[in-house]
C-alpha cells in the first residue's frame, strides 16, 4: 500500500471480494488451502479460548423441564414450614422448660439456607438436604419420647423434613445427571 489518501471508493474491497470468490472451496465451504492445513495438523485453541468454549459449553448444558421450578418452590415452603415449626416449637407451644429454651436456635441453620433455596442454588439444595437429615432424626427421637403436644410435633418434623429432601433431590437430580453426562461426553 502506498502512503496517499484511503482509498474510499471500495476498489480493493471489491477486488478482495473478487479474489476470495475465484479462490476453490470444499464441499463443507472451507477455503481448499484452510483444509489441507486442518488435514495435517489437528486445530488447537489458546487456552483462553478453551476457557471460554467450556463455559458456553456449561451455559448451553441441558436444563431441568419447568415442572422442576415446582419442586424448588415445594422445597422452599416446606422448609419455611420446618422453620417456623422450629421456632414455635421451642418457643410457645412445647418448649422443653417453661418459657422457652435455648432449643429455639436450631431453628438458624434452616432459616440461613431459606434465601439460597429461594434462589434455586444447587449448593445450597445440596447442603441443606444433608442438614434436613438431622432434623428428620431429632423428630424420630421427640415423636417416640415426647409427651403430648412434642410428639405430634415431631412427627410433623419427620415429615416435613422428608418432604423437603424429596422435592431437593427432585430439583437437584436432573443437574447431576446433566453434569454427569457433560463431563462423559467432554472426555
Amino acid at each position: 500500500m502506498s502512503g496517499g489518501p484511503p482509498d474510499i471508493t471500495g476498489a480493493s474491497r471489491e477486488a478482495d471480494g473478487e479474489q476470495a470468490a475465484r479462490t476453490s472451496r470444499t464441499p463443507d465451504g472451507r477455503h481448499a488451502a484452510d483444509h489441507h492445513a486442518d488435514a495435517t495438523q489437528p486445530r488447537t485453541l489458546p487456552s483462553s479460548q478453551n476457557s471460554r468454549r467450556e463455559r458456553a459449553l456449561a451455559a448451553t448444558a441441558p436444563t431441568p423441564p419447568a415442572g422442576r421450578r415446582f419442586a424448588a418452590l415445594g422445597a422452599f415452603v416446606l422448609l419455611a414450614a420446618l422453620t417456623a415449626l422450629c421456632l414455635a416449637w421451642e418457643w410457645r407451644i412445647a418448649p422443653l422448660r417453661p418459657g422457652g429454651s435455648a432449643l429455639v436456635l436450631k431453628a438458624v441453620p434452616l432459616a440461613a439456607a431459606l434465601p439460597g433455596v429461594l434462589r434455586r442454588r444447587l449448593y445450597t439444595f445440596q447442603w441443606a438436604s444433608m442438614l434436613v437429615l438431622l432434623y428428620f432424626a431429632e423428630g424420630i427421637v421427640r415423636g417416640m419420647t415426647d409427651p403430648a403436644p412434642g410428639d405430634v410435633l415431631g412427627w410433623i418434623e419427620v415429615g416435613l423434613s422428608l418432604a423437603f429432601f424429596g422435592c431437593a433431590l427432585a430439583y437437584v437430580a436432573p443437574f447431576k445427571r446433566a453434569a454427569r453426562r457433560a463431563k462423559r461426553d467432554a472426555a
